[in-house]
């Protein structure tokens, strides 16, 4: 990403433009002016970043979290927050088309004329979906947002109170230069666990390649370079950036230590996942009735979207050798039966009942929404270990880069 020359001055006339249009439409726009709160402000200084600072953003559909992580002076990426999801819809894997109510998987872009300070949804940016990737696979739809309100149609729902720190921090990395913040949606966490578990799911080659882009970002914490050919993902390639989706992939060049270092990890993972199936770790396809929310907003259920929906997902065992579930089709296997239904709903009362009483104990509950999983989240933040003389990986297994990997600025997603 290239910061100077007319961006930081085109990004704050783009924003006030936005905020000064939302005043005169609808009085709302001074919540998009609000400041980013001074607890914030002091995290980003102990984590050694500034308010200013370019961002980018992880999202987690299985987990409902939403990362936001800012770039620091040496040009690599710091966890900031982890912020629990009140509400995403659909199920694992990506959007393909309008009406679906699928939240979109995959990298996508946040420019300045994306930030809505007149939203319904109190505050709300638009993710940028669909990519050219989206578009040269023929998914449709569009106006896809992270917002606040707790209800979600495709979208990453989040509370007013999230939505409002998300956004000053994103209005503050596009006035301070950054033309566009990078989002990766992703349908859970990376893990070699969760690849074992749903290595037979359809979707799994699709994940294979946001697992590369989240490689990238994790061996270099460097926003990686995203382009598209051969109908799909290509990161950190030198001169793909203009090649046709449709078009197969020319001869593609990259920084030969990052490939090493990315293959390495491909290869750790690959083998972890091989070691989990020989353990007797089953292939699964886990259907939700319409998305989920983080469990530490149970107490809501009374906000949301088609609260009915909410409950604990079916986790449906896949035959390793058809690929299907287990005496089912896979047509079937997107529609739980109504036991199965029933069960998961008196799953979710009884989770709800717990979140219920957890909750009274607390003194207001927007604590919980502003917590960022403090308790539970090991942030590379918080602590390091080393693992030899040129390597360190954080305690979520988020590796440093060595010295010699050169720092490449952000790009903006096309």
């Amino acid at each position: 990403m290239k910061i100077g020359g007319i961006a930081p001055a085109l990004g704050l006339a783009v924003l006030a433009a936005a905020a000064l249009s939302g005043c005169n439409q609808s009085g709302l726009a001074h919540r998009s002016l609000a400041p980013i709160p001074s607890e914030t402000v002091a995290l980003m200084e102990r984590v050694g970043t500034t308010q200013d600072a370019p961002m980018l953003i992880r999202a987690y559909k299985k987990e409902a979290e939403l990362e936001i992580w800012k770039m620091r002076s040496d040009g690599r990426y710091v966890h900031l927050k982890t912020y629990p999801m009140c509400r995403w819809s659909g199920q694992l894997g990506p959007k393909r088309q309008q009406g679906d109510r699928q939240v979109p998987e995959g990298f996508y872009s946040i420019g300045p004329a994306q930030m809505n300070p007149n939203s319904s949804y109190y505050l709300s940016f638009n993710v940028g979906y669909p990519n050219a990737l989206d578009r040269a696979m023929g998914r449709t739809g569009g106006d896809i947002m992270v917002h606040g309100a707790c209800s979600s149609a495709g979208c990453f729902s989040m509370t007013d109170n999230q939505i409002a720190e998300i956004y000053a921090i994103a209005r503050s990395s596009l006035s301070g230069g950054q033309r566009a913040i990078q989002m990766q949606s992703f349908p859970f966490k990376m893990t070699a666990e969760n690849l074992a578990k749903h290595r037979l799911d359809p979707n799994i080659d699709f994940w294979k390649q946001l697992k590369e882009g989240s490689d990238h970002f994790e061996v270099t914490l460097q926003e990686p370079q995203v382009a598209f050919c051969n109908r799909r993902y290509v990161f950190n390639a030198d001169g793909a950036a203009h090649v046709d989706p449709n078009a197969a992939c020319p001869a593609l060049k990259q920084d030969p230590e990052i490939a090493q270092a990315v293959a390495e990890k491909r290869a750790q993972d690959e083998a972890k996942v091989a070691e989990l199936a020989r353990s007797g770790v089953k292939p699964v396809r886990v259907v939700y009735q319409d998305g989920g929310q983080h469990p530490s907003f149970a107490w809501r259920v009374s906000e949301l979207s088609r609260r009915e929906t909410i409950a604990p997902p079916t986790e449906v065992a896949v035959d390793e050798k058809t690929g299907q579930g287990a005496g089912q089709s896979a047509a079937k296997v997107a529609a739980p039966s109504p036991i199965v239904t029933s069960a998961a709903a008196k799953d979710a009362d009884d989770s709800r009942r717990t979140m219920r009483v957890m909750a009274m104990a607390t003194a207001h509950g927007d604590r919980n929404e502003m917590s960022a999983l403090t308790a539970s989240d090991p942030s590379p933040t918080n602590s390091v270990k080393r693992l030899g003389p040129h390597r360190a990986v954080q305690a979520d297994n988020i590796p440093i880069p060595p010295a010699s990997i050169g720092v490449r600025r952000s790009a903006t997603v096309h």
